[in-house]
């Protein structure tokens, strides 16, 4: 007799990762073959099977659109007040709302509106009647909806554009100005600016300047063929530029006389500067006459800023050359950059004033302001600076309060939460269900039910709720949340120590500062054993699987499998003698040796001046954006760690030390 769909959903999960006890186990299995003889239909079969089964099954059986075993799971999990019940009404709910009529979705938004996937079940909504052009429910939800959503923007710039409203021409063409790709219903309301004369020529040459920034052709090309006169072969030589600028510019591939020429060779030459400065520099000098004197100014500002990342010490007086030029962000930070590795605090602190306010304020240029202004002996401008961000429990906070003279100072006494706090805390259903969904593996969604529940607590409840992730062994969302606490703070929670009595001993193998380690794993991975980045490198320490496959041949391990890199020991095993060859390497500089884990040991010292370069400005000026924030927050990390482990004391300067000169850098790697 054959399976009933239910039956063979639950057949399926019993052979994965389902982690319901041998008692569960044992029922489903009976009810399966009671099923299979005839005996149980598929909705009795849902009764006999376990909760966390049947939820499983009901997310099977929405992956697969089966909404009759979805409704014959939901309508079981209802009945029995499970936890985690209501993501079943979600799924039902998304399989029918291309049919679902105004009354029943707001019925549902209000019932769950204590649930994170109800602000992801409006925004489908509003999908949907973008596309019915119900313009009048659309801006009766649109305004509650919290979620960044591209499509959904797009919708209400074109729905109000119809409506009449001018704020949704500013939205339009807010739109319209980002350097990324967005989805196809954006179109439909840059046609309708493009067709009332508000998206000009000039913003499609200026998106299109964004575009190839990021070196998004095939982007590009779509872009460019909202202008007149541009046509299949136009588009080729957007690839032929991309593919060898050099050959493109040296040989006059290109004429200058119309506009899409002009920003073909000036793409070209900024395409060179990144790669071939000196050549393009050369190359400039024989074509700029043939560029507006704009253009000008636009190709000394992205000159200037593949020059700042390359720490090519006349990168400042590129920028000066950039005239007018509107530099953006990381135009901005760079010319920074160049100027504290050059030593010019002048240059530095006009820089920073010249930055956007939002931008001034980030703690960052705060605290490189505050250095420009100590360094022009401005002092108490300085120190107002300092004192206010000495009391942030982060790298610039450390960093200004030993500007100030206070080195080694105690972290706070921690707050510690009483068991009554604890139980307040898990008893509170989101709670409930984000460790529910946990225990499922269910990991994007358990961790958005916990930022959910917690997004409004005080700073005890979420010391109370770091230390009931801590319980669970939940260490990442343990340290996240111990995070966000302003005036009462628990350092324990926010600087765990998991897996000591194996740490210490690798640490100790390999003359580690333990307090370093930790702070390496604490942003690897953030204890997460199972971890695993974008590129392949796995477990706590992060060991990418060519680097381990080295590291058991230069340790004799003849048994190696890639599989062990897995493994807690193994993978605690690499990664401390990894970090003791980068620590050799980079003579005995953990500045450099912790650049080198991330970035790899051939790149840090090119990254050096010709002489003594203070650690922070190193630091600072890390042409890898990644690795820049990663050294940061390691080093940081290790500070913090070594007040709780009682071990080696330091003080994040001395932990940054000083870089010693090693010649002039040959062209280093950049973004």
């Amino acid at each position: 007799m054959q399976l009933s769909k239910v039956g063979i959903i639950l057949a399926t999960r019993l052979g994965g990762k389902s982690r319901i006890n041998m008692m569960d186990k044992g029922r489903t299995m009976l009810a399966l073959l009671l099923i299979s003889a005839g005996f149980l239909t598929g909705s009795q079969a849902v009764h006999a099977a376990s909760p966390d089964d049947v939820f499983l099954s009901a997310r099977n059986a929405y992956n697969a659109r089966n909404a009759n075993a979805l409704a014959t799971a939901s309508q079981s999990l209802q009945a029995q007040h499970y936890i985690l019940a209501p993501y079943t009404d979600y799924w039902r709910l998304l399989l029918t709302l291309n049919q679902a009529d105004k009354q029943s979705v707001q019925g549902f938004l209000e019932r769950y509106s204590d649930l994170p996937f109800a602000d992801r079940a409006r925004g489908e909504w509003l999908k949907v009647l973008a596309r019915r052009q119900d313009w009048t429910t659309f801006f009766e939800e649109y305004p509650k909806f919290n979620r960044d959503d591209a499509a959904v923007s797009c919708y209400a710039a074109d729905g109000g554009i119809q409506q009449g409203l001018e704020s949704a021409v500013l939205d339009g063409k807010a739109l319209w100005m980002t350097g990324s790709d967005l989805p196809a219903n954006c179109n439909a309301v840059f046609d309708r600016l493009q067709k009332g004369g508000v998206l000009r020529e000039e913003d499609i040459w200026a998106r299109t300047r964004l575009l190839l920034q990021g070196s998004k052709i095939t982007v590009a090309k779509t872009v460019l063929q909202r202008l007149p006169d541009i046509d299949k072969a136009n588009l080729k030589l957007l690839d032929r530029v991309y593919q060898n600028p050099q050959q493109v510019l040296e040989k006059g591939q290109i004429s200058f006389k119309s506009k899409l020429g002009r920003e073909l060779n000036l793409y070209a030459l900024e395409r060179l500067s990144r790669s071939q400065p000196a050549l393009a520099l050369d190359l400039w000098e024989k074509l700029h006459s043939n560029f507006e004197p704009a253009d000008r100014d636009y190709f000394w500002s992205r000159f200037a800023l593949h020059a700042a990342r390359k720490h090519d010490p006349a990168a400042l007086t590129y920028f000066q050359r950039a005239g007018n030029a509107e530099l953006d962000k990381d135009q901005r930070e760079w010319k920074a950059r160049a100027a504290m590795r050059a030593g010019d605090w002048k240059a530095l602190q006009s820089t920073i004033t010249e930055m956007p306010e939002s931008q001034q304020e980030e703690q960052v240029w705060q605290y490189w302001k505050a250095r420009a202004l100590k360094e022009q002996k401005q002092i108490v401008a300085a120190n107002l600076i300092l004192v206010r961000l000495s009391k942030e429990n982060t790298y610039y906070g450390l960093l200004s309060e030993e500007e100030m003279g206070d080195v080694l100072t105690e972290t706070p006494a921690p707050y510690k939460v009483s068991a009554e706090e604890v139980r307040t805390v898990l008893d509170i259903p989101g709670i409930q269900r984000a460790l529910a969904l946990r225990r499922l593996e269910m990991r994007s969604e358990s961790r958005e039910e916990w930022r959910f529940a917690s997004g409004d607590f005080d700073d005890k409840q979420l010391i109370a709720a770091a230390e009931v992730a801590f319980r669970e062994g939940w260490y990442d969302i343990a340290i996240s949340t111990a995070d966000r606490t302003k005036l009462l703070h628990d350092f324990a929670l926010r600087y765990p120590t998991p897996y000591r009595d194996m740490m210490q001993g690798y640490a100790a193998d390999n003359s580690l500062d333990e307090a370093w380690v930790y702070g390496l794993i604490r942003q690897e991975s953030r204890f997460v054993s199972w971890a695993k980045s974008v590129a392949g490198a796995s477990g706590l320490m992060q060991v990418m699987p060519a680097t381990a496959k080295w590291i058991a041949k230069r340790m004799g391990m003849g048994d190696y499998k890639p599989a062990m890199i897995n493994q807690l020991d193994t993978n605690l095993k690499f990664g401390t003698h990894y970090l003791r060859y980068t620590m050799d390497k980079m003579d005995q500089q953990p500045l450099m040796a912790t650049a080198a884990y991330n970035a790899g040991p051939g790149r840090p010292k090119r990254w050096a001046s010709d002489k003594p370069l203070e650690g922070a400005i190193y630091a600072e000026t890390i042409p890898f954006s990644e690795t820049r924030d990663y050294v940061k927050k390691v080093l940081g990390n290790s500070f913090y760690y070594s007040q709780q482990l009682g071990t080696k004391q330091q003080t994040l300067k001395q932990r940054l030390g000083v870089v010693p000169g090693v010649g002039a850098p040959v062209n280093p790697e950049q973004d």
